[in-house]
């Protein structure tokens, strides 16, 4: 559900995922040659035989790493209740130890159905009710508009149409401030309405931190502490931390991996959304999310540590978190070779996709996280559930393996998404290419900043952010997000009183103009920033900054 490089970070809807890089470089091959694959888990013996159409899957898996410069991966299938398949590929990082069913990755925005279930669990114990408002139980909740503040339901938080742009707020996190998570969603007042409540899907993250929120209202519990004694321990999720900070010593766990400049593989760094864990802080292994997978095509069922079955909520819940309440217009694929995936609708329910394809009801969702995109894909009606997690950032891998699994088990054709989705790829950088050729044309070379440079440099606030400072260094001009320690890089002029911020942390791969306007006396009045390229994760909301100078 992800547009863009991360699915979570982002999940924004887009069946051909494409990172954010700079225009005009290519990636280069993996850096190292990884061990041959892990073996598989014992199968138990009442789990039906994998298709004959997946006996050239370890082949295919890779390939597909090949093709998108994966260092590891690990998918797992569930079928008829049972787990059938759970393998690692690769490495958990360069050099390092293969990745097996245990390994945990970022899950990313695929937390977002924990999130939901976790209130569905409160609406069945009669400690709110999806329909309640949110300012019956945050008092304090604003949004930018007072009619939005008084009508968002908790429903509202979980399905993307409250009127807020794609991506809005999300710099309030994103990637990583130290703002805490009543503060995220206390300045969403501050935060610009796109567009109207309820009239389109714009995918968002800020919302799931207020529904964490609401969770710890409900329930009188830290929304971790509620993960982890309703959720985690009932299913013995054992392999599944709350995020990066709760990673414990020994744990086997994947680092994620960007590509730099887009030329060179960089590992990214282990951030935490301590501030908005609802929206997207999971780390997990395939093998519990094998677990997860079982309880959804389960309807809410799972069998305890004896053997008895119990619920963690019902079949009507379940079957609500599944049903549509945004609708989202289907478009074109980006190449013609993915239009055997073009789903007939597409829409968001609960922490959901719903779409369909090759005539089956899908109910999915994508993760996205530095290094880190995953994809959870289940086939309700098949009694089919595929997890596939990976340790780079572009998208496509996810999806060439998930559709070569519902293939086989849809007796589908057979068909080389692998090439499908590196064409979609290969499109997507020359988009790039042809943007930054096009910014390259329009500029004006030999031009000169109106104002010496110490005349840029101020503290500049922005309503909804905070504080962006400029100084000026050993004579170049330096940017500073205040609250977020990773976003400070160098201004470059590019011409006129616009300059390039180049960032010193490259995995970030998200440069951007920064465009300085001057009062009649030459003072400067504002600054406006926009991402380069045109793959920039959707997250780095930079264009909805008004950075004004601090008198």
């Amino acid at each position: 559900m992800s547009r863009t490089r991360r699915t979570g970070l982002a999940c924004a809807l887009a069946l051909a995922l494409v990172p954010a890089m700079l225009p005009g470089l290519a990636p280069t091959a993996l850096a190292t040659t990884p061990p041959p694959p892990a073996p598989p888990s014992p199968t138990p013996a009442a789990a039906p035989a994998l298709p004959a159409q997946l006996a050239d899957f370890d082949a295919y898996v890779e390939a597909v790493r090949k093709t998108f410069d994966v260092p590891g991966v690990a998918v797992v299938v569930v079928k008829d209740g049972a787990v059938v398949f759970e393998r690692g590929y690769g490495v958990r990082e360069l050099g390092g130890a293969p990745v097996d069913a245990g390994t945990m990755f970022a899950i990313a925005s695929n937390t977002k159905a924990f999130t939901a279930v976790a209130l569905n669990m409160l609406a069945e114990e009669g400690k709110l009710k999806m329909d309640d408002r949110v300012v019956d139980h945050l008092p304090w909740f604003q949004m930018a508009d007072p009619y939005v503040t008084r009508e968002m339901r908790i429903r509202d938080l979980l399905a993307h149409r409250s009127g807020l742009g794609l991506g809005a707020g999300d710099l309030l996190y994103w990637p990583g401030t130290d703002y805490s998570t009543e503060e995220v969603a206390r300045r969403l007042r501050h935060v610009p309405i796109a567009g109207s409540f309820r009239d389109r899907y714009a995918y968002d993250n800020i919302l799931y931190g207020v529904a964490q929120l609401v969770v710890e209202k409900a329930s009188g519990q830290p929304f971790e502490a509620f993960l982890r004694t309703r959720i985690l321990q009932p299913l013995d999720m054992r392999e599944t931390r709350f995020n990066s900070d709760a990673l414990q010593p020994g744990d086997n766990v994947a680092t994620g991996y960007a590509l730099a400049d887009g030329k060179r593989l960089e590992p990214a760094p282990r951030l935490s959304w301590h501030n908005v864990s609802g929206a997207g802080g999971l780390y997990a292994s395939a093998r519990d999310m094998g677990t997860w997978m079982r309880l959804q095509l389960a309807g809410g069922a799972y069998r305890d540590a004896d053997g008895k079955e119990q619920r963690l909520f019902s079949e009507k819940t379940q079957a609500e978190m599944w049903s549509m309440i945004t609708p989202i217009p289907v478009g074109l694929p980006s190449v013609p070779e993915l239009l055997p995936a073009k789903p007939n609708f597409v829409g968001y329910g609960q922490g959901w996709m719903l779409s369909d394809y090759r005539g089956q009801k899908l109910v999915w969702h994508t993760g996205g996280w530095p290094g880190q995109v995953s994809r959870l894909t289940l086939l309700p009606d098949r009694k089919l559930g595929v997890m596939v997690m990976t340790s780079a950032e572009l998208g496509g891998a996810f999806n060439a393996i998930t559709l070569r699994v519902l293939d086989a088990y849809l007796d589908a054709p057979k068909t080389d998404w692998n090439a499908a989705y590196g064409a979609a790829l290969a499109k997507s950088r020359a988009k790039g290419d042809e943007s930054w050729a096009k910014h390259q044309a329009a500029r004006a070379k030999g031009s000169k900043p109106a104002l010496p440079l110490a005349g840029y440099a101020a503290t500049y606030r922005d309503p909804w952010y905070g504080d962006v400072v400029v100084s000026q260094e050993n004579g170049a001009l330096r940017m500073r997000f205040s609250r977020t320690k990773s976003l400070i890089g160098t201004l470059q002029h590019w011409h006129h009183d616009t300059f390039l911020v180049r960032w010193d942390e490259r995995w970030l791969n998200a440069d951007a103009f920064v465009t300085f306007s001057l009062t009649p006396d030459g003072k400067v009045r504002e600054a406006r920033m926009e991402a380069i390229s045109p793959n920039t994760d959707f997250s780095f909301d930079f264009q909805d900054l008004v950075l004004t100078p601090v008198k």
